[in-house]
């Protein structure tokens, strides 16, 4: 077997489904019997849904998700500036709120189309490895199974196994304040769509109590969090309300005090207290599926993983829930880590790709950690960055690579920041999307984003007459050659432009309204880029030559340079 992945939790199905997609062997397993239903992580990134529009399932999850259009804030009973969550046009999607198992459900679907399924009631409880491969044991069902695999990814949580197993160090802290949630429905006369966010401030200006409702799909259904009065802090566990069981909850013995503690469930009564304080208009809180009391801790790994077992998620990542970064940031690790580890077993990487990995998600890490940590106690109205700068780093549309070892060359790709179509995506960056290409046969207009769908990696060469594309083919049989045909070719030529003379075996898309050109910030003449599979640039190259192409494939692949080239 290929690949072990440990936890079924968002951040595993999307690397079992990843590594299924490209005919990787793995098996997903999780210890819990079913999928638990609770909307723990809710708030679904702008980001995310581009991802799952690449994996082909953003259709499922928009069809199950509600608008989140942005925040109603309340200081003191007083209203203060509202947050619109709105976007620049050019980005495809918005905000969404779905709930935990919800977006589960349409991984797991997925997974199963793919020929993958999680295998339930497994639980990892040792592994070593070797310079060949990981050997695991798990206790299942039906006894303890010893299982071989290459290589092995813990996507098990705060509390993981894995981590544990590696001895990575997890540094950080832990809040002293109990929270509490609860999955309820409320009468009030709020605009939908809005997350609503009411605190009290006492004498000193400190934050004493607080109420933060994020919508979920249902008439007026929310998941609500508020602070743990004592005297429930102090309760046993004998509440009435529909709690975590106890199978479900943290490891009492994981030495992380992080996520939803077992057996203590808040009533309805204490929510309604709650709103009670500090709703922003008279509200009766009716119909709880279920609550908890909570923990909050913030830790990141000192590395991502050590030879052939690699952690993600929530095993290399906690912190506060402020943004909704958590769940997000780990799906991103885990899609981050597919690709490479897929072309590392199919023995079409470069040695040395896997280290990319930590090299581009703990930067990641370790700025959402500090980020989420400091709105927690600050707020993010406190940030000093400019609102349309910060909305767009909340999304995580502003997350990049541009120091990673396997983008650029950096003095390949001609841009100087600006060219006059505005600034220019760097190597690194998210490539952007855009609008209004049309092809030779299919003439409706698409999106930039419908051309990459399901690729891996794909070569852009973008002409702006005959004579700058007439190597375009050349350069498209080089970069096929040297990716052991790991790579897509096609050419976007700009609105007016003439093909090739004699045309071109690749598929051709026109800038009809010149979104393409601004997007990229096209220089005068013709330039190539080549995008990962994750969606971000590998390189741009201005002009585009061999030379360019070769040094920068050669960063990521392993196939040789053709001979005669």
């Amino acid at each position: 077997m290929d690949v072990l992945v440990v936890g079924a939790g968002p951040v595993g199905l999307t690397a079992a489904v990843e590594l299924r997609r490209r005919g990787i062997g793995c098996r997903l397993v999780e210890r819990l019997p079913q999928r638990l239903p609770f909307a723990k992580a809710v708030g679904v990134q702008p980001r995310t849904l581009e991802i799952w529009d690449r994996m082909g399932l953003v259709r499922a999850a928009l069809d199950a998700a509600v608008p989140m259009r942005g925040q109603l804030r309340y200081v003191n009973g007083t209203e203060q500036p509202r947050t619109d969550l709105a976007l620049p046009p050019e980005v495809p999607y918005g905000f969404a709120a779905l709930p935990q198992y919800e977006t589960e459900r349409i991984l797991e679907e997925h997974l199963i189309r793919l020929g993958g399924r999680i295998e339930r009631r497994s639980e990892l409880v040792s592994f070593t490895q070797d310079d060949d491969g990981v050997t695991s044991r798990l206790v299942t069902a039906a006894g303890e199974e010893e299982v071989r695999s290459r290589y092995l990814i813990g996507c098990d949580g705060a509390h993981s196994t894995v981590r544990k197993g590696l001895g990575l160090g997890f540094r950080g802290g832990a809040f002293p304040e109990e929270y509490m949630l609860a999955d309820v429905e409320v009468d009030w006369d709020l605009p939908p769509g809005y997350g609503v966010r009411a605190l009290h401030r006492g004498e000193d200006g400190r934050v004493d109590d607080l109420l933060v409702c994020i919508p979920l799909p249902g008439r007026g259904r929310y998941r609500m969090s508020m602070l743990v009065p004592p005297e429930l802090s102090a309760a046993p566990a004998a509440s009435a309300a529909p709690a975590v069981p106890a199978e479900s909850a943290a490891p009492a013995a994981s030495g992380v005090a992080h996520g939803l503690e077992g057996g203590r469930g808040p009533a309805l009564s204490d929510v309604q207290t709650a709103l009670d304080r500090l709703s922003p208009r008279p509200a009766t809180a009716s119909a709880l599926r279920w609550s908890s009391v909570f923990r909050i801790s913030h830790r990141l790994v000192d590395r991502y993983g050590d030879g052939r077992v690699l952690v993600a998620g929530d095993a290399a990542h906690i912190h506060p829930p402020t943004g909704a970064q958590g769940m997000n940031t780990g799906i991103q690790d885990a899609y981050n880590l597919a690709w490479k580890l897929a072309l590392t077993i199919g023995g079409t990487a470069r040695p040395g790709l896997l280290a990319s990995y930590d090299a581009e998600r703990r930067p990641v890490g370790e700025e959402v950690v500090g980020r989420t940590v400091r709105h927690a106690a600050e707020g993010v109205q406190a940030d000093p960055e400019d609102p349309a700068t910060l909305l767009l780093r909340e999304a995580q549309l502003l997350v990049g690579y541009r120091d990673s070892p396997i983008v650029g060359p950096p003095d390949a790709d001609g841009a100087d920041g600006d060219s006059g179509a505005g600034p220019a995506p760097r190597p690194g960056d998210r490539a952007p999307d855009c609008t209004g290409l049309t092809g030779e046969i299919a003439t409706y207009p698409q999106r930039l984003y419908d051309v990459l769908r399901g690729g891996e990696h794909v070569l852009l060469l973008y002409g702006t007459d005959r004579e700058s594309t007439g190597g375009f083919d050349e350069l498209a049989s080089l970069a096929t050659e040297l990716t052991g045909h790991q790579l897509t070719s096609y050419v976007i030529l700009a609105d007016g432009a003439r093909p090739p003379a004699g045309g071109t075996r690749l598929p051709v898309y026109r800038d009809t309204r010149g979104e393409f050109a601004r997007a990229y910030a096209t220089q005068a003449g013709p330039t190539a880029f080549v995008v990962r599979p994750d969606g971000y640039l590998g390189t741009r190259l201005y002009p585009p030559t061999a030379e360019g192409l070769t040094a920068h494939l050669a960063r990521v692949f392993r196939t040789p340079r053709p001979e005669g080239r």
